[in-house]
This record gives structure tokens, sequence and C-alpha cells, in this order.
């Protein structure tokens, strides 16, 4: 990419490759490291969100207790006997039983959480070296602009990743893994789900969160404005609310409690498009 003449399609992936191999090499090493740790990140990380002792649960339990104690006390000023059931907020209080079904499926999730994490941690180091392969290509300004990209990038997916595996995970598996279609069925949660549905949902909001670099990135290259974002501000909290129905128990605390955040992401994008726009034609 370093060379003034155009390279062909095949010469841009020759200087891909190098990249690329650095990148999965690093990946496999963080792999390697975290299937060492499995103790640590198996029985405190993935089997933490559905214990009582997991700092959101054990977080809403004593605000469930603090509520009931403020109605209480609302009530006797209005000389009324008002009180809450402080249980109603405490989750995952119950003992789960997990099973493994298939003959090398423990080996299996071993392996899962192994690169799982190795692609979590290893996101930061992945997104740079794609950055280097991209850099020659820009100008000087281009890469002014982009200097901040792999920290923007990453700081943002991992504030989703931490806020879908201490909010929406916890809550999520409460409803699930108490939810009874029958009285007649007995819930023997097969661990290979479990770990599908912590990791699905922590990556999932990890994603969603890039929502604001998205819409900047967009903004940048003409395909949408403030106008149209602060236009449809409406249709996109009736989306976002749909979205948290969908991930959290039918509560209106549970959807609130993960809308406030996805809206403030759209706010966040139309600050961000604003900005963007003003400088993009301040400039031109």
């Amino acid at each position: 990419m370093s060379s003034d003449k155009e390279m062909t399609f095949f010469e841009h992936l020759e200087d891909l490759r190098p990249h690329l191999m650095r990148a999965i090499a690093a990946l496999f090493i963080i792999a390697i490291v975290a299937f060492c740790f499995n103790r640590l990140i198996i029985d405190e990380l993935l089997f933490g969100p559905q214990s009582p002792d997991f700092p959101t649960n054990r977080w809403l339990c004593e605000m469930g207790v603090w509520l009931d104690g403020l109605v209480g006390r609302l009530g006797d000023m209005f000389g009324a006997e008002w009180s809450i059931d402080p249980e109603v907020l405490c989750l995952n209080q119950g003992a789960y039983t997990m099973v493994n079904n298939k003959v090398v499926g423990q080996f299996n999730l071993h392996l899962k959480m192994s690169m799982a994490a190795a692609l979590v941690l290893g996101i930061p180091y992945f997104l740079w070296e794609i950055w280097q392969f991209v850099k020659p290509a820009l100008t000087d300004r281009e890469r002014a602009g982009t200097r901040l990209f792999v920290f923007y990038v990453s700081l943002c997916f991992f504030a989703g990743v931490l806020f879908g595996y201490y909010i929406v995970t916890p809550i999520s598996l409460h409803f699930f893994l108490n939810y009874a279609a029958s009285d007649n069925i007995t819930n023997l949660i097969d661990v290979g789900s479990y770990f599908s549905q912590v990791i699905g949902v922590s990556l999932g909001i990890g994603l969603v969160f890039q929502l604001p670099l998205l819409i900047h990135f967009l903004t940048r290259v003409g395909l949408v404005s403030p106008t149209i974002l602060r236009k449809y501000r409406k249709h996109a909290a009736v989306g976002l609310a749909v979205v948290s129905a969908v991930i959290t128990p039918p509560d209106l605390f549970s959807l609130v409690l993960v809308m406030l955040p996805l809206y403030g992401l759209y706010e966040l994008s139309i600050f961000l498009s604003a900005r963007t726009w003003k400088k993009h034609h301040a400039e031109a």
C-alpha cells in the first residue's frame, strides 16, 4: 500500500495478510491464556450473573428493601399503610442446576469460553492492525481524524459489554431461568445454552453501543444528518422500547433500566452528528 502506483486486489490482500496473521496470533495467545484460567472465567465470570452474590443482583435486592422503607415512610406521612414487596427486585436468588448432555460438552465449553475471552480482550489489537493496514492510503488530514479510531471503538465496545454483562444479562437470566410454561416441566439448564445466552447478550450489547460511532461515520459521508435523526426521534424511542422489551423480562422497571441507556446512545448520536455536520460544512 506504500507504492505510488495503483495496486491490484491481490496485492492489497498480500499487504493485508501479515496484519491478519499478527491479529490472529494475538487472539490465539490470549485464548491459550484464557484456557489456563478456566476456573476464574467460567466459575466467577460465566456463572456470576446467576448468583445471588453477583453485584447487580445484590444491589437490586438492597434497592428493593430501600424502596419498601421509603414507601412505608411516605404512607406514614399520609396516615396510610403503604408497602411493596422487596423480593420483587431480588433477582436470581435460587439455585439453578446446570447440566451437560454431551460427551465432549464440557471440553467444547472450555474451548468456546477461551475463544470468547480472546475475542473480547483482543478487539483493540485487532482493530489496531486493521487501522495500520488502512493508514498508508489515508491523507495526513484523514490520519489525524482517525488516529483515535481504535480507542473510541474499543471504549464503546467494552462499555456495551459491561452494560450487557452487569445489567441486561442478570435481568434476562432471571426471567428465562424462572419462566415456567407448565408446572409439570422441570428446568435443567444446558450449560452450553446458558453460555450462549451470557456471551450473546454481552457481545450483542457491545455492538449496539457502536451506534454513536456509526452515526458519526454516516454523517461524515452524508448519508444521515442531525435533522433526520431529530425528525425520527419518536420512532427511535418506540423501536428502542421494543428492543428493550424483547431482551428484558415483562416488567416496567427492567424495561426502563435497559431502555434509558440505549436512548441515551441515540441522543449522543444526534449530538455527534450535529457536531460532525457543522464541522464538515464549515470546512466545505
